[in-house]
């Protein structure tokens, strides 16, 4: 009896982990297209698109009202990274970068500030 309460908890997150519905669970898709997403008329045939590694990382660094962002793309395709400052104070206005090209093997240096404190700072990429 001990021992039936002792694997309740383990018995029980079993139980859970088996009565998620199969739609529910992620599932890796041959080039990242669904079975709902094939185009329509066209032939489905043909070998499955594989996607290749795209994004340039990036790193930011907050220093009080300012804030530094590099990005370095390792990759061959070329992406566009802008920087977006939303500042602590309402009446501070929060920035958004225009695009900047980061072609292979680039870094590039994105600058943002606040008047004041910032809240937070993120990075968007475009194709």
């Amino acid at each position: 009896m001990r021992l039936s309460r002792r694997f309740a908890p383990v018995f029980a997150a079993v139980a859970l982990v088996l009565a998620v519905p199969h739609d529910a669970m992620p599932h890796p898709r041959a080039g990242g297209v669904s079975q709902g997403s094939r185009p329509a008329g066209g032939d489905t045939a043909g070998p499955p698109a594989v996607l290749q590694p795209f994004g340039a990382e990036c790193r930011t660094v907050v220093s009080g009202s300012h804030v530094v962002a590099y990005c370095h793309n390792p990759y061959v395709g070329t992406d566009h990274v802008a920087l977006h400052v939303e500042c602590a104070r309402w009446w501070d206005i929060d920035t958004d970068s225009d695009p900047v090209e980061v072609g292979p093997a680039m870094t590039v240096r994105l600058t943002g500030r606040c008047w004041e404190e910032i809240r937070t700072v993120w990075i968007t990429h475009d194709e």
